[in-house]
């Protein structure tokens, strides 16, 4: 998943050479916003922090995917993985180097682009809810299995509240399993840590469907009762 994130012109650098990557050709690209050609303009841009010394030893050299590279006023390691804002400016300009500065990743998402996703490893079942990227954690989470509520009988609207949303898919042996397996974590009802438990096919007639399948079946039928209940939020 960080492989498939991370735009084509720094796979080289972040990623060496692995066996689990060994089959990542025929893996789908996401061809995401943050996916730049090179020919293609965007104030933003993903890059890496190159190993070269700066002549006044202050900011860094970025590749950015472009022919030319880009000089940032903010001193960081190399091979850091870095989103860069651009002087719109040097575009147009026959310049030797481009300039920009270094924001958060979440600078670009604000202006209304997708700028990719973070994966968070949990050691546990527990971590999965307890260790949010948010320092509030995730006040609404939707389990998913076969063995949930109809989704469309469910009552969203409950939760217009929220502010991050975790869905949560379990593997083979569904979320009941990964329950089950988890001998450190002493909760075994799952009412009491999903808000909402639901089966976003029923009636699928299959005995089971991928963890890859279910995603997208799942997103698409939860996709609009999320934006629904944020919308008409008053």
């Amino acid at each position: 998943m960080q492989y498939l994130e991370t735009p084509q012109y720094l796979r080289k650098t972040l990623f060496p050479k692995s066996d689990d990557l060994l089959l990542s050709g025929l893996m789908n690209p996401l061809d995401s916003s943050h996916h730049l050609r090179i020919d293609e303009w965007c104030k933003y841009r993903e890059g890496v922090v190159l190993d070269r010394p700066t002549k006044d030893g202050q900011g860094s050299w970025v590749n950015i995917g472009l022919k030319k590279e880009c000089k940032i006023n903010t001193t960081l390691q190399s091979r850091t993985r870095v989103t860069v804002k651009l002087n719109e400016k040097d575009f147009n300009e026959k310049i030797k180097f481009y300039t920009g500065e270094a924001v958060s990743m979440n600078e670009p998402k604000s202006n209304g682009l997708y700028w990719g996703y973070i994966v968070r490893v949990a050691e546990s079942f527990k971590e999965i809810f307890e260790d949010s990227c948010f320092e509030e954690g995730y006040d609404f989470i939707i389990g998913t299995s076969d063995k949930g509520e109809d989704y469309s009988e469910q009552k969203f609207e409950e939760f217009r509240d929220f502010k991050h949303c975790l869905i949560f898919f379990g593997g083979l042996q569904g979320i009941e399993g990964m329950l089950e397996s988890d001998e450190h974590y002493n909760i075994t009802d799952l009412s009491k840590i999903c808000n909402i438990y639901v089966n976003t096919c029923p009636k699928q007639g299959l005995r089971t469907i991928r963890t890859e399948e279910a995603i997208l079946i799942s997103l698409a039928v939860l996709k609009p009762k999320i934006e629904e209940i944020k919308l008409n939020k008053i």
